[in-house]
């Protein structure tokens, strides 16, 4: 998850009280003016007497963050990787189901070792992967296979009217599957994780 905080932040001569969110790959506040910096763009980051001070192209931010400071600055420098976001760990079970995505299949092999396209019960975690709604048909079956304290994370194109995330969390919600976290899985997809209720959990 990322970080946030109501804090200051004094950027080109200005000052500005708002709110500021760290994420998995950029800086952003909101206040009397805005800010989004892309790590990618940010070519230092400090944490001193409570700020975190960013330098990229536009300037110099730096956020009264107070003891939280040296938090964001790791936060920026050694941001979470994608599995780590996804809750992955080495040892557990993967399936991955029509995610046509070969670098996240490699990574997924370096951490865990073996991935499977077949869940066998039980089962830590499933990636699903959707176009459209009737894809999400093996949500039934899929649930069935996973340990008591596994999860699902279906994985869907962003911005279709078609298939809009509240329709995914109602299908899961009809099969006794509920959404617990909403993560961005590339540039283009989005991951919403579903698991059993914990009071139906064997």
């Amino acid at each position: 998850m990322g970080l946030e905080a109501n804090c200051a932040v004094t950027w080109n001569g200005r000052r500005a009280v708002g709110k500021a969110h760290c994420e998995t790959t950029e800086l952003t506040f909101r206040g009397e003016f805005r800010l989004r910096i892309p790590f990618r763009d940010i070519s230092a980051v400090n944490a001193e007497n409570g700020e975190l001070i960013v330098t990229f192209p536009e300037g110099t931010a730096r956020f009264e963050l107070g003891p939280q400071a040296e938090r964001w600055a790791k936060r920026v420098t050694n941001p979470p990787s994608r599995l780590d976001k996804l809750g992955v760990k080495a040892g557990q079970s993967i399936a991955v189901i029509d995610v046509p995505d070969e670098s996240f299949r490699r990574d997924l092999v370096e951490r865990v070792g073996d991935i499977v396209d077949a869940p066998e019960p039980p089962i830590d975690i499933v990636f699903l992967g959707i176009d459209r709604l009737d894809d999400l048909a093996p949500l039934t079956e899929l649930r069935e296979s996973l340990s008591p304290n596994g999860a699902i994370w279906v994985i869907s194109p962003k911005g279709r009217r078609d298939l809009r995330d509240v329709d995914i969390f109602a299908a899961a919600k009809a099969v006794g599957l509920v959404d617990v976290k909403v993560a961005a899985f590339s540039a283009t997809h989005t991951a919403s994780k579903f698991v059993i209720p914990r009071a139906l959990r064997r």
